[in-house]
């Protein structure tokens, strides 16, 4: 019998414990185990023949040859000196048989003491069952791993919400529609990268997480402290005046998928950490823009769900281009009963958005005040794919403004299931209007501008040309693609209280 080391004397019971003590069970079996030198820790690797999709795929040809597999067992059902488990790897599930005359006494008794849970690796024959089940029949079960905590009882999964995000892993263990969708997640962005770079001629490049200058969105950010430097620097609230710098430089396709952070609630659309793809392109404008965003899109349904149309969210969600196109100014008018020029300064949109019981914060400045108004009378109306064009200058402070309609900026977003999805300009390249934007921003306090960032002023100096800007929220596009009401729903370990 094998010495425990004091940790595992300490923590490991000596008595066996009631069977409705299921951790207290599984720990007790692990004290056996490794007092009869089987610890089922003890394996570095367990050499597969075939994954259990490969084995499945190949079923026919597999018929009556050996395999080794390895996986999770989701399901045990015994039947005298038989036993029936289900094996479960991350893209499949089979069926295994074993019994006493195969496996012998003692390794029958070992493997009836496994539980769910428990991961096994198993050799043994391809076959099918009497009734025409997919099954190995099992040789030899070899114990990988000791499940030490009871997975969620089978019919219900995890139910508790908060612990399915706190413990996503137990949830991706027992919902195979959770691992479908990040797999999904997965696939679009690499996607995302095909079409950008073998389609669209884009380059990605990596910049900055860490800045000494807050930029590029509206948005508070999260501050850090840089102790060799004794200064605080910021996590990016966006991608865009790095990648700027970029086309400053000579490059004119340029893209990066990265995470960016916001200092801000969370909500059933908002997360602090995310992930963005902003891209810039030389000598186009925000038309060009909408069509590539368009296209990607659609590229995104066809390649990565086979369909154009979404079920689940508040209506059938149709993607088939060309999407709806609609004005800002037209849409205000039409559900806030308000033209933006008619709200030109604090005074008057406060006023519009008490008369309409838009609720906003005490000290919120004009921009913030007018997105409310927005956010609460109009995006709920926007359901299927629509990209909202022409937004004012007071809210996109990056944007050119449209010579005819000063007011106005050449700006459009992409709406789905009444949440944006994408937010693109065509750029402001002059260096002195972009200063005086930046510096009308700092002066009203506007989330994300504490100073200005003379280094992208300074490079716009030196001449951007004409060029056209996207981001997108993949989390968003997600949402919709998926019918999801809730950001936490497409990712993995979305940002909680502490317990």
């Amino acid at each position: 019998m094998t010495k425990l080391t004091p940790f595992e004397e300490d923590n490991l019971p000596v008595e066996q414990p009631s069977p409705d003590d299921q951790s207290g069970m599984r720990r007790w079996k692990l004290r056996q185990l490794k007092e009869a030198e089987r610890d089922p820790y003890r394996e570095v690797r367990y050499d597969r023949t075939h994954t259990i999709a490969e084995l499945l795929s190949k079923f026919d040809d597999l018929f009556g040859k050996q395999a080794r597999i390895a996986g999770r067992v989701m399901a045990k059902r015994g039947h005298g000196k038989a036993i029936f488990l289900d094996l479960a790897d991350q893209d499949g599930r089979i069926q295994v048989y074993a019994n006493v005359d195969t496996l012998g006494d003692k390794p029958f008794e070992r493997l009836i003491a496994v539980d769910i849970g428990d991961i096994l690796g198993v050799e043994g024959e391809v076959f099918k069952t009497r009734t025409g089940q997919q099954s190995v029949k099992a040789a030899t079960c070899t114990l990988l791993v000791k499940s030490l905590e009871p997975l969620p009882e089978k019919w219900h999964g995890l139910t508790d919400i908060e612990l399915k995000y706190r413990q996503r892993y137990v949830d991706l263990i027992v919902t195979p529609e959770a691992r479908k969708r990040f797999r999904l997640r997965s696939m679009i962005v690499a996607q995302m990268r095909r079409f950008l770079e073998d389609e669209r001629g884009f380059m990605e490049f990596e910049t900055p997480v860490l800045e000494p200058v807050c930029g590029g969105a509206t948005a508070e950010p999260f501050i850090t402290r840089w102790e060799a430097l004794d200064d605080d620097y910021y996590l990016r609230i966006a991608i865009e005046l790095r990648l700027k710098r970029l086309i400053v430089g000579g490059f004119e396709k340029v893209y990066e998928i990265g995470r960016i952070f916001r200092n801000e609630g969370v909500d059933t659309q908002h997360n602090p950490e995310f992930t963005m793809l902003e891209l810039y392109w030389a000598y186009v404008d925000y038309s060009d823009i909408m069509r590539l965003t368009e296209d990607l899109v659609v590229h995104i349904c066809d390649s990565c769900l086979g369909t154009r149309r979404i079920e689940g969210g508040k209506e059938p969600l149709s993607f088939e281009p060309p999407f709806a196109r609609a004005q800002f100014d037209d849409l205000m008018q039409e559900h806030a009963g308000v033209s933006v020029l008619d709200l030109p300064d604090r005074k008057a949109a406060v006023a519009q958005a008490k008369k309409l019981d838009v609720e906003f914060e005490k000290d919120a400045g004009y921009e913030k005040i007018l997105d409310r108004i927005w956010s609460d009378r109009v995006e709920p109306h926007l359901i299927q794919p629509t990209f909202v064009l022409d937004y004012p200058v007071a809210v996109s402070p990056l944007a050119k403004r449209i010579p005819d309609r000063p007011h106005l900026a050449y700006r459009f977003e992409l709406f789905a299931n009444a949440v944006e999805l994408a937010n693109a300009f065509s750029e402001l390249n002059d260096p002195v209007e972009q200063r005086v934007r930046m510096e009308e921003q700092i002066a009203r306090a506007a989330e994300g501008y504490r100073e200005l960032d003379e280094d992208f002023l300074h490079a716009l100096e030196y001449g951007m040309p004409p060029t056209g800007g996207l981001g997108m929220g993949v989390e968003r596009l997600l949402m919709a693609l998926l019918g999801e009401q809730s950001i936490r729903e497409v990712i993995l370990f979305p940002q909680l209280r502490k317990q």
